[in-house]
């Protein structure tokens, strides 16, 4: 019998400290580590995707009519200014050429004769000045079939690549269609757009926006290695979407760009008296950031928050918060909205010294 009361007295016991331990575990759980948002001036960087064109990016068109006789190149080639790209079977305005020729050499006649003829009073003198005239319109006929000939051969108006050739040997070309297109791709533009509060920062903080370097993210998630320059800013806003081109120009020693390219120009903005907090401290839904705050009861309310920019481990915040708010650092993805919580509080430039980019 006593050993059964101590048999019974023993579970007790472990139950009890079991209970305790359990207890104090949970206790520890409950623990959160609160801290504030720190005001303070930095620097982020922003990306504006962005369309990559040529500095120079033209239409070959052929202007006369005619069978295309020869193609001198390939496409994809690069090739030099005033080289030979294409010719049309240039027979019948060689043979205009060669008529206007011909009249041209008749009104020479016509015309010694009717000189001849006024300087012997036979013939008025306006019979050797309708003479001339007619001499005059004939050799005009000669330049304009010379220009129609040379319109058979078309040649780069500049050095550059030759993009995809349509028309093939043979084929029936009719004035004024295409037969490919030139890029000179020495220098190449990022075009993008940045919107109307970001352009006015810009133009406004021309000692704090820092230098006009970008650098362009291509779609392999790779930096190109030469940095650009933003050159120039459009003279007007798009009324539909309330935003203003920026261009970007970056050399292409290595010809790696090509007209037509996506990428994402990354510009380096300063901002004074920035609102920061740790990335781990957010989490998100919807594409929507929120934050836990701590209220003066220690109960958690959900705040969402904007952010306007973003450096390693840290958002600048843009609205939604200011720097008396508690917010819960280290827990975020345990605690509830509405929970009373325990906290230890951590001072902002201590938790800035040592943080991990996800939450916990």
């Amino acid at each position: 019998m006593n050993t059964k009361v101590l048999l019974a007295g023993f579970i007790a016991f472990l139950c009890l400290t079991s209970c305790n331990t359990k207890k104090e575990e949970k206790v520890e759980e409950d623990k959160y580590i609160v801290t504030n948002p720190v005001v303070m001036d930095t620097s982020f960087t922003k990306e504006y995707v962005s369309q990559i064109r040529s500095v120079r990016n033209i239409e070959l068109r052929a202007q006369e009519k005619g069978y295309l006789q020869n193609i001198y190149v390939d496409e994809g080639q690069y090739v030099t200014a005033g080289q030979l790209l294409f010719k049309i079977m240039p027979k019948i305005y060689e043979a205009e050429l060669l008529k206007a020729q011909s009249e041209v050499q008749a009104a020479q006649i016509e015309l010694q004769n009717a000189k001849m003829l006024a300087d012997k009073n036979i013939v008025s003198k306006s019979e050797q000045a309708m003479a001339q005239a007619k001499l005059a319109q004939a050799q005009a006929e000669v330049s304009l079939a010379k220009l129609h000939l040379s319109f058979t051969e078309i040649r780069a108006p500049f050095a550059g690549t030759i993009d995809r050739i349509p028309k093939k040997l043979g084929s029936l070309i009719d004035e004024g269609e295409l037969l490919t297109s030139l890029s000179d791709n020495s220098k190449m533009y990022a075009y993008f757009n940045v919107s109307e509060s970001e352009y006015l920062d810009y133009q406004n903080n021309v000692k704090g926006r820092g230098n006009s370097t970008v650098n362009l993210l291509l779609a392999n998630n790779q930096l190109l290695k030469y940095k650009g320059k933003v050159e120039v800013i459009e003279s007007e806003f798009d009324n539909e979407t309330g935003n203003i081109a920026f261009r970007a120009s970056f050399p292409n020693t290595d010809k790696l760009l090509k007209n037509g390219q996506t990428g994402k120009v990354m510009m380096l903005v300063p901002v004074v008296n920035a609102l920061i907090i740790p990335q781990k401290a957010t989490y998100e839904v919807q594409d929507k950031k929120y934050v836990f705050v701590v209220d003066k009861n220690n109960v958690v309310k959900t705040r969402e928050i904007t952010i306007t920019g973003e450096v390693p481990d840290l958002y600048v915040v843009k609205s939604g918060l200011d720097a008396n708010d508690k917010i819960v650092l280290e827990g975020v993805q345990k605690v509830k909205d509405d929970d009373k919580i325990k906290f230890d509080y951590q001072k902002p430039q201590d938790v800035l010294s040592h943080l991990k980019l996800k939450a916990e």
